[in-house]
């Protein structure tokens, strides 16, 4: 696995758009659909009293209008990653998953 780049990249290639967005402020308008993501928390696996293995946690969040997008389904196939859930605000559909990348 890479870095965070390399993780955008992917996220925008999945996407087809540059409308990926990390750890966006506030006052950030986004064009949808879209997806955010920001670091969660990292796993980290020891041996011999030292760090053998680590993996950074990011949350994702695919924001579409339209419920049945295919993003998601594209989303769920990256190694590492697992859904998390699923709600509507503001007439925006959000799929909520977890990646360690």
């Amino acid at each position: 696995m890479g870095d965070r780049v390399d993780l955008q990249s992917i996220l925008e290639n999945i996407l087809k758009t540059d409308h990926v967005y990390f750890q966006p402020p506030s006052s950030t308008n986004m064009i949808y659909p879209c997806i955010i993501y920001s670091r969660n928390s990292e796993k980290t696996e020891f041996a011999n009293n030292t760090v053998y293995a680590s993996k950074k946690s990011y949350t994702v969040i695919v924001l579409d209008k339209n419920p049945d997008s295919k993003i998601p389904d594209e989303i769920r196939k990256l190694p590492y990653c697992t859904f998390n859930r699923h709600y509507i605000a503001d007439n925006l559909n959000h799929d909520v998953y977890t990646i360690f990348y």
